[in-house]
């Protein structure tokens, strides 16, 4: 049905308990899905809502037998912020657990029951670093950078299955990581990042509900086929990608790549 084009199908969406993931479990009910969400707060829709550790295998097992359709890695943390030696180490890897490891973790959970039945749909949340650099945020940029690279990566090696791989971009988001930056500071973010989260605080930053209509549409039928991309929310046209899938799977759009002198008209 096109006004319920997830219905029949079950999702686990982690960290959706609030923020972006939050209106992604909203999306995902409203287009006809049953909707399992992980968090650290109380669901705040009709939904099964679970307190589960994404770096967990056996906790992750857990939400895989459940026998999702869709898998949304969506949980994420700052981590440190500050220069790089100036933090603690332990939190630095941390926080590459939460943002790369978990998601990688739920990957290797759902796979399996995703190649029994067929085919499956797994959407990763990318997020501040994964195309540039972020200062004093290093952990949560190289895990975003690897989480997007880990997308192409396990796209190509699930070709032929039916299962879907996609990243999405959702935009600068006002929400609970932009307070945790404010509330660290100039001295630690940089003065100009700062001003630039105040900005965006007062602004509004992103409308939520973009990344959640283009995680409906990864998850849906629709898309089937497109796999390997990190799609922008906000700046690309993927209401139309079904229209270029073909052109789409024999190029390197929407992807992660190295830039050479040639590419920007330079003769060395």
């Amino acid at each position: 049905m096109a006004d319920a084009p997830l219905a029949g199908r079950t999702a686990i969406v982690t960290g959706g308990t609030r923020g972006l993931g939050l209106a992604i479990a909203r999306a995902f009910t409203a287009a006809g899905a049953r909707v399992v969400v992980t968090g650290r707060e109380p669901a705040q829709l009709d939904v099964e809502s679970i307190r589960a550790d994404v770096t967990d295998p056996a906790a992750c097992a857990a939400l895989a037998a459940r026998a999702p359709d869709v898998l949304v890695n969506n949980a994420a943390i700052t981590g440190p912020v500050g220069p790089l030696d100036q933090t603690a180490w332990e939190d630095w890897v941390a926080a590459i657990g939460i943002n790369l490891l978990g998601p990688v973790q739920m990957c290797r959970a759902v796979l399996p029951g995703m190649r029994e039945r067929g085919g499956g749909k797994i959407i990763n949340l990318s997020g501040g670093g994964a195309t540039g650099p972020r200062p004093n945020f290093s952990a949560y940029a190289t895990a975003k950078a690897g989480l997007v690279r880990f997308t192409e990566t396990l796209a190509r090696e699930l070709d032929g299955t039916g299962v879907d791989v996609n990243a999405i971009a959702p935009g600068a988001l006002n929400t609970r990581l932009l307070d945790e930056v404010i509330e660290a500071g100039p001295d630690k973010v940089g003065k100009a990042f700062y001003e630039r989260s105040l900005k965006q605080q007062r602004e509004g930053g992103a409308p939520l509900d973009k990344g959640a209509r283009l995680a409906v549409f990864l998850a849906s039928k629709k898309s089937d086929g497109i796999t390997g991309r990190l799609i922008s929310a906000l700046w690309d046209d993927w209401q139309n990608l079904p229209s270029k899938r073909d052109e789409l799977s024999t190029s390197d759009v929407y992807t992660l790549r190295r830039i050479v002198p040639e590419d920007r008209g330079m003769k060395w």
